[in-house]
């Protein structure tokens, strides 16, 4: 069936500025993400065929935070193969992102790659393969998007170093027990600037295309193998929202992964990749105007991966 996403995209952009969502909270804890006006709004949409539908601030740039952890996987998986899995699980932890209690308790083996321990510990596997680890995911997406000029956002990384006690001392346990391989500062600093990476809707929609497009991105090339594509795609499902991925699944049905800057991507394979972006957050950390929007494009389509 044929689906005419532009009037599917301004109906649910002018729901979404309808909707009240005074709960919602931008990520205060980060301080550079709290200057970002309340009412941005943002939504992409990169067909299989290669057709691109856009609303809102599309082409703003915002700060990607955790979607970045999706990439960090693939360099990682691109490096180790799957000796990746003994340093990192696969199962959804049920717990807060940033939650010290459940390493604590599994010997300093993150329990998924997309929670903060998780992503440390690739940052760290990607730290003994990647020669600038530092820049090596900033670089990857934007090969992936086309712009090569994808950059951190150095506000936002002096603001995430500065308040990051907290993933130091997840960086430390994890060392306490032997599972991280290299210096914690050089890890959390490799870590603090992937997360802090500026990107567009628009290019977060394209840089995400290829886990919609069996692994081969908007060049035509392979970025990885579509068994691996599947595998990506399967951890976003049970792991990419947080402790929210239930109630996600649930009510939207496809792979997904957020960031607390307010951005979503998700795909539903062979068909399309998507971001939306919105910054203020529900109480588990997922922009609450994405996730509606989400909902609402999945429910218009009449499709989710189930």
């Amino acid at each position: 069936m044929t689906h005419n996403y532009a009037a599917i995209l301004q109906d649910i952009s002018d729901a979404i500025h309808q909707t009240d969502f005074a709960d919602a909270r931008k990520a205060d804890y980060i301080p550079a993400l709290a200057s970002v006006p309340d009412d941005h709004f943002a939504m992409v949409l990169r067909t299989a065929g290669g057709n691109e539908l856009a609303i809102g601030q599309a082409d703003l740039p915002f700060s990607i935070q955790s979607i970045s952890k999706v990439f960090a996987l693939v360099l990682a998986q691109r490096a180790h193969g799957d000796e990746l899995w003994k340093a990192v699980r696969r199962e959804p932890s049920g717990s807060a992102f940033n939650s010290l209690i459940q390493l604590e308790q599994e010997h300093g083996i993150p329990r998924n790659p997309f929670i903060n321990a998780g992503a440390i510990r690739v940052a760290d596997l990607i730290a003994s393969r990647y020669a600038n680890p530092d820049r090596s995911v900033a670089e990857f997406l934007g090969q992936l998007c086309g712009n090569p000029g994808i950059r951190v956002d150095n506000d936002v990384y002096l603001s995430e170093d500065q308040h990051g006690d907290r993933n130091r001392a997840i960086a430390y346990l994890m060392k306490s027990f032997g599972k991280l391989d290299n210096p914690v500062e050089d890890v959390v600093r490799a870590y603090f600037k992937q997360c802090s990476v500026a990107m567009t809707a628009r290019e977060m929609a394209r840089a995400a295309f290829f886990l919609a497009n069996k692994g081969v991105g908007i060049d035509g090339r392979t970025v990885i193998a579509p068994e691996e594509t599947s595998r990506i795609n399967a951890l976003m499902l049970t792991c990419g929202m947080y402790d929210g991925v239930g109630d996600f699944a649930f009510t939207v049905g496809i792979p997904a992964k957020s960031g607390v800057g307010g951005g979503i991507i998700g795909v539903i394979p062979g068909e399309f990749s998507v971001c939306v972006w919105s910054p203020r957050l529900d109480t588990r950390g997922n922009s609450a105007a994405g996730i509606k929007a989400l909902e609402m494009l999945i429910r218009a389509i009449g499709r989710s991966v189930f």
